[in-house]
């Protein structure tokens, strides 16, 4: 299933790759904009345009329609990932250096920023109605302003020796989720839904994309390092407050590791362990799944058709994937 999942995405998001040197050709000045498209053109999954696509399809509309709209959530979702790398000290994303390894701190901000006023632009360059046009645009904005607060959640999250569960809660939302259900209310308004169909895609896309972020640390915590392209743990050794973490604090679990910076395997193993035994690697599993079942049960009010199915699909990707 996840095969023919993968397939489908890429029948859309071809199209979406397409666009993207179309709408964001590079120009002068020329390193702005390899810098601005370097990680765009990394790759990436692509889901949350190919959700847009797909709230559109399954309302009726074709590719071509919605493309601006895509390619605008995709460039808004790189921009987060510019930045990022520069508070969080990351030097690698997808395999590569970071934007501020090759570029400097300066000119990844500049690409940063670049992909975040570009997608406005180009979104507001769709055909379609004015008034379905302000309503987008008008989500987008949102949702960046609400990324915002999400890293700053989780940046002070970092100062502090305990988070509590419902902070968790809406940090993830905002740093993460926010972005899946402004994708899928987007596509859903472009297609002609009702403000009700509209607001019911921005929930299941809220959902699935609490119960991805949960389920990332799970697989912090239980996917081997050749799978998960990092070292097994790392969440601990940094000091991230993750829900599993959260849950196991409340419960009493000591870890010597936590914020250490490094560790022995065996360390880290000794962890897992003592976090497994309280039952919090299980517990975030178990709440990740609920989420994204949550979150499928808002296309309910959706006729059937295979685009709904796929979006289903992608919902039970979320928690099926390990990586």
């Amino acid at each position: 299933m996840i095969m023919t999942l993968i397939d489908e995405i890429k029948k859309r998001t071809v199209h979406v790759d397409v666009a993207i040197d179309e709408m964001l050709p590079i120009t002068k000045p020329v390193e702005l904009y390899k810098a601005s498209r370097y990680l765009v053109d990394a790759g990436g999954k692509r889901l949350r345009p190919a959700v847009l696509i797909l709230a559109a399809e399954a309302l009726g509309s074709d590719i071509e329609s919605v493309l601006p709209a895509a390619v605008a959530v995709e460039l808004v979702h790189n921009f987060t990932l510019v930045h990022d790398d520069i508070m969080d000290r990351d030097d690698v994303r997808r395999g590569m250096p970071a934007v501020h390894v090759k570029w400097g701190e300066a000119g990844a901000i500049l690409a940063g920023d670049t992909l975040y006023s570009k997608a406005f632009e180009i979104l507001s360059r769709i055909d379609n109605e004015p008034e379905k046009i302000l309503k987008c645009m008008d989500v987008l904005a949102k949702t960046c302003t609400e990324i915002c607060e999400g890293q700053w959640m989780d940046m002070d999250f970092e100062t502090r020796d305990r988070v509590e569960e419902d902070e968790y809660l809406e940090m993830v939302e905002k740093k993460t989720s926010v972005l899946y259900a402004a994708a899928a209310k987007i596509g859903a308004i472009l297609g002609g839904a009702s403000d009700e169909l509209a607001e019911a895609f921005s929930e299941f896309g809220r959902l699935i994309g609490v119960g991805f972020q949960m389920y990332d640390d799970f697989l912090d915590m239980t996917a081997p390092e050749e799978v998960l392209g990092k070292v097994h743990g790392s969440d601990l050794m940094e000091g991230k407050h993750t829900l599993i973490m959260i849950d196991a604090f409340k419960k009493g679990v000591q870890l010597d590791i936590f914020g250490k910076g490094e560790a022995s395997k065996e360390e880290i193993e000794e962890a897992v362990n003592l976090l497994s035994e309280a039952g919090s690697i299980d517990y975030v599993k178990e709440l990740a799944i609920s989420y994204v079942e949550q979150g499928k049960v808002k296309l309910d009010a959706l006729a059937d058709s295979p685009e709904k199915e796929l979006l289903l699909q992608i919902a039970d990707y979320m928690i099926d994937r390990n990586y």
